[in-house]
């Protein structure tokens, strides 16, 4: 009988040497949903609160390798991709989740860190839209992704509404335009989008400078599709998870932003 600790997430994403994001952000929000954590390193990041300060990415046939391995032996319920920094490795990963079929796939289409530093090569903006977003069960972008991905300017609910259409034309089976960029007041409006339901999920602008959101809400998704939760509702869980985790958030390092509690936060 499978116990919900035997259910598997794979992260295929870059990994953070401050832990605050990446594969690192990722297992922690895996456990703390009661979910067993694998992992695929699709890069490597010399990082740290203050920043970015150099990026390795492994040969793609070791990064398959690791995806296959993980496939082999574990009951994956969903995959969850993060940092994929070129062309390349977008086209492996793609390789491998045609091959392999999980059941759901969890796009965080991360191109630039919080600190600004550029983490996706422009030559794999291209293979990401044709590539990987066919395959994804849901996309995350905020507002400047969407923006890339979608050709369009997004500066305001009108025009974000727009978005969601343009993404899920793309191939995405379901969108979830995150709100933090848009001047909206006190209140962040995360926009959700699948062709059958369409959804508004607003919570207060917490004057926290996170580290690692993006990773954390992507990865409980997943987490909570694991968990059999529909897709709306595994949305809406993991964004009330993100506001637990940002109140218990802590700064680690000597830079300003927060790291997230994601262990302080364990859903229901």
């Amino acid at each position: 009988m499978q116990t919900l600790a035997s259910r598997c997430a794979l992260t295929i994403a870059g990994s953070d040497s401050g832990g605050g994001a990446g594969i690192q952000a990722d297992l922690k929000t895996f456990a703390a949903h009661g979910v067993h954590g694998l992992s695929a390193i699709a890069a490597l990041t010399a990082q740290h609160t203050r920043g970015v300060t150099a990026v390795h990415v492994p040969p793609v046939a070791f990064l398959r390798a690791q995806v296959d391995a993980c496939f082999d032996d574990f009951d994956i319920g969903a995959v969850k991709l993060g940092m994929l920094a070129n062309a390349e490795v977008i086209h492996a990963v793609a390789d491998a989740l045609e091959t392999h079929r999980p059941r759901y796939v969890v796009l965080d289409p991360v191109m630039v860190a919080t600190s600004g530093a550029k983490l996706l090569e422009d030559d794999a903006l291209d293979a990401l839209r044709r590539r990987l977003l066919p395959l994804a069960s849901i996309i995350t972008p905020n507002v400047p992704e969407a923006e890339l991905l979608a050709g369009t300017r997004v500066d305001n609910a009108g025009a974000a509404s727009t978005a969601l259409g343009h993404l899920r034309a793309l191939g995405a089976r379901a969108v979830l335009l995150k709100g933090g960029h848009l001047d909206e007041g006190r209140t962040v409006v995360d926009r959700y989008d699948d062709g059958v339901t369409d959804a508004e999920f607003l919570h207060d602008r917490l004057d926290v400078d996170g580290h690692g959101t993006g990773c954390t809400l992507a990865a409980a998704i997943a987490a909570n599709l694991c968990r059999e939760m529909a897709m709306a509702d595994a949305v809406e869980a993991a964004i009330d998870y993100i506001g637990d985790a940002l109140r218990a958030g802590y700064r680690p390092g000597k830079g300003d932003v927060t790291v997230l509690g994601h262990l302080a936060a364990r859903p229901a």
